[in-house]
């Protein structure tokens, strides 16, 4: 693993030091290599879409490599396995009744912040100004609204998407070094870094489609990286922390894949299905 992959990964793995307390310690190594050299985070750009150290507009596609048959079908009720439920979290998930939720015009109870990027679907990623990046789903027809340096209103009535604080992390110069004519060429510096990204104020949902519940005192906290395969290929990788207090006893970690796509010929924008 390169030091650039640990380091990237240095934020979530702080975050989920008390839950792997018999990891290794060399995980902790990337943060405190930096903090020793004294390196030292860049400062909030003034503009963020022109200060993005990484490209993720355009169309994506799910890669299904994890999890298929609780993304790929509806799970059977009280099925619920890999999700760390509390008691109370499993009484409400065994009441789980999809006709109930059509009735009451909660078919999009799945398509939530909390388990969106989890859907079988297609993204579209675009910035509608300097400060807001947009993602729009085809599965569902959710439109995600990630906000650099905006703060959720205390009076704002909760919703699927909820509100989303964006922020570009591991910010920092990193050399490239080309050849020219055979040779070595100038070093020349290029951004990197990764999106972190809060959602707050969001509507009780699911965590997946069979009922497993989330309330309205979660959290999400999302990191978004990318990457290029030597064939070409780019990968959007999607971490996902849901925290609830309510119904989780403790943090639900998933990662999340999308490969780029030339256009948006396969956009197939479909409504909220409640099974």
């Amino acid at each position: 693993m390169s030091s650039t992959t640990l380091r990237r990964a240095a934020p979530l793995l702080a975050l989920l030091a008390p839950l792997w307390f018999a990891a290794p310690l060399w995980l902790a190594a990337p943060s405190l290599t930096f903090a020793q050299l004294g390196a030292a985070p860049a400062p909030a750009p003034a503009d963020p879409r022109a200060a993005a150290p990484q490209d993720f507009t355009g169309y994506w596609v799910a890669v299904v490599t994890e999890d298929w048959r609780f993304r790929m079908l509806t799970p059977d009720k009280g099925d619920f396995a890999g999700v760390p439920l509390n008691a109370e979290g499993r009484k409400i998930a065994d009441q789980w009744d999809p006709k109930r939720d059509e009735a009451n015009g909660e078919q999009c109870r799945s398509y939530g912040a909390a388990a969106i990027m989890r859907v079988p679907e297609r993204l579209h990623i675009t910035w509608t100004d300097s400060h807001t990046l947009r993602i729009e789903t085809d599965a569902g027809q959710q439109v995600r609204l990630l906000h650099f340096g905006g703060a959720p209103s205390p009076s704002a009535t909760p919703s699927w998407q909820g509100y989303s604080v964006a922020d570009w992390e591991g910010l920092r110069p990193r050399t490239f070094v080309g050849t020219v004519a055979g040779g070595l060429g100038a070093a020349k510096p290029y951004p990197e870094g990764y999106l972190k990204v809060v959602t707050t104020q969001l509507r009780p949902g699911y965590l997946r489609k069979n009922g497993v519940p989330y309330g309205p005192q979660t959290s999400v906290l999302e990191y978004l990286d990318s990457f290029k395969e030597p064939n070409g290929d780019r990968w959007l990788v999607v971490t996902t922390v849901v925290t609830d207090p309510e119904y989780l006893a403790q943090p639900f970690v998933t990662s999340s894949h999308f490969k780029k796509i030339a256009d948006g010929s396969g956009w197939h924008p479909t409504p909220c299905e409640a099974q």
